[in-house]
Order: structure tokens, then sequence, then C-alpha cells
């Protein structure tokens, strides 16, 4: 009897303790989101709401001062994008051949490394970039090299053990009667996987590709070293351009008044972009379903 009680008491303690973690996450994230749009709309409202997303300019020094964003929103679009187009393609291909291809030996050796990229601080892929593809875009296609294309390569790089390992997850997650069904009426390994196994995993590769995104939009010491970190509208995939976290970094240690306003005002577009996507992401996905 006594046991029993101490049970309950112990499952009655470790529900509570589970409550109180998930509250407290709830209640962080909450405190955020009132500390962004606490400080950020009224600069907003300050700038003109026209003005500050769609302006083309952003020289917070300047008389009077201007704080467009556009340029920004552009850069970090197509950085994004670009990175998904990488990361994506390499990524899921890479997260098949690891769960329906590849030996065991081969896989006890590619996995530890694709979860060591996880582990490398973003800084050390900034100098990678720095060292070695900013010089090469720069030698092979002209420009600076610091550049939307350097930027992108490099988040295409950084956001692959995600993809890989939730990509790989999903597939491997697959009830083998898919793969096995597909290969009674017929069809090859190849195609079993890609038509049969691949579809349902849909959702769970989706996931991956949501995460990619949030960490490829999100990134920014990395970006600041290879991107030129140029607040003007980009005019092609050669040329410089800054993303809005590149742009809060650089100037929130100096900033002031208005100008910081502005700075937490760009965090919470960020944060409602992001927002955005995931919900969509999300329709699409529930949209699959049925």
């Amino acid at each position: 009897m006594k046991l029993k009680k101490w049970n309950n008491l112990k499952e009655k303690t470790m529900s509570g303790v589970f409550l109180l973690s998930a509250t407290a996450s709830i209640l962080f994230v909450a405190l955020i989101c009132i500390f962004l749009f606490a400080n950020g709309i009224p600069a907003i409202l300050k700038i003109g709401v026209a003005n500050f997303l769609f302006g083309r300019e952003w020289a917070p020094t300047d008389e009077p001062a201007l704080y467009g964003i556009f340029p920004m929103v552009l850069g970090s679009l197509y950085v994004t994008i670009g990175a998904l187009v990488i990361g994506v393609f390499v990524g899921l291909l890479s997260a098949v051949y690891l769960a329906k291809f590849c030996s065991e030996k081969i896989h006890k050796k590619l996995k530890p490394a694709v979860d060591l990229l996880a582990g490398i601080p973003s800084v050390v892929y900034g100098f990678f970039g720095l060292v070695v593809i900013v010089p090469f875009v720069r030698e092979t296609f002209g420009g600076s090299g610091a550049s939307i294309l350097s930027a992108s390569v490099l988040l295409g790089i950084m956001i692959l053990p995600t993809i890989i390992s939730v990509a790989e997850a999903s597939i491997r997650a697959v009830p083998d009667s898919y793969y096995e069904g597909a290969l009674a009426l017929g069809a090859t390994h190849e195609r079993s996987v890609f038509f049969a196994v691949l579809p349902a995993a849909a959702s769970g590769i989706t996931a991956g590709v949501i995460l990619g995104f949030g960490r490829a939009i999100g990134e920014t010491m990395a970006v600041i070293l290879v991107a030129g970190n140029q607040a003007r509208v980009p005019t092609g995939i050669l040329a410089g351009v800054r993303t809005l976290t590149a742009n809060i970094v650089l100037e929130m240690g100096y900033a002031t008044d208005l100008h910081r306003e502005a700075l937490i005002a760009t965090g919470v577009v960020l944060f409602a972009f992001i927002l955005v996507v995931n919900l969509l992401f999300s329709i699409l996905k529930n949209r699959s379903r049925i």
C-alpha cells in the first residue's frame, strides 16, 4: 500500500514538473512576442508602415533619417531561397542514399560526418565561406565574390545536416509494406523508393525543409562574412546584399532612439515572416494528407 502511494506521489510530482516545463516554454515565447511587438510596432507606426516595409533606402544617420528595410527583405528572401534550392536537393538525395541505398558499413561512417556538420559553429562556416567560397565565386563568375550566390551556397551547406537527419528519419519510419508492395507490383528498387516510400514520408520531409528554412533565414554571423552587407536592392546573384538579421547585428551596438526601435521593428518583421511561412507550410502539409 505504501509502495502504491509512493508511486502515485512520484507520478504526480513528475506530471507537475512536465506541466511547469511546458508552461515555462509557452511563457518564454509569449514574453519574447510581447517585447518585440511592444517595442517594434510603435516604431513602425512612427516611421510609417509603407515607408518602413517598402522603403528602398536605409540611412539612419542622414538628415532626415531613412528607415526602409525593403532591400534587406529582398536580401533575406533571395539568400534563403537560394540556400533551400541547394540544401533541399542535396539533402533529400543524401537522405535517400543513407536510408535506402548505402550499406551499413558506409552508413556508420557517413552518418557521424553529417552529425558533425551540425556541431560546427556558424562563425567557422563563415570563415570557410570567406576563404574558399568567396574567392571561388570571384574568380569563376566575377564581381567581388561577396554576394547572394556565395551566401546561398554557404547557407545551403549549413542546413544540410538538419534536412538530411529529419528526412532520413522520416524515410526510415515508413512501413516496409510500402516498399515491398511496390516491388510486388513489378517496380524496381529505385522506383519503389522514389514513388512509394518518399511520398509516404512527405510530411516528415516537409518538417525538415521548414527547419532548414528557419536555420537559413535566421543565420547571421556566417552571412555577414560572405554576403557583402550592402543595404541596397540587389541587382543579381553576384551583387552584395544585406539580410534582416545582419542589419540588426551590424547596427544594434551603436543604435539609439528611433534607430534602435527600427532595428527591433526589423526583428518583428522577421518574426512575423517566419510565422507566416510556417503557417503556409502547415496548410500545404495538411492539404497533402487529404
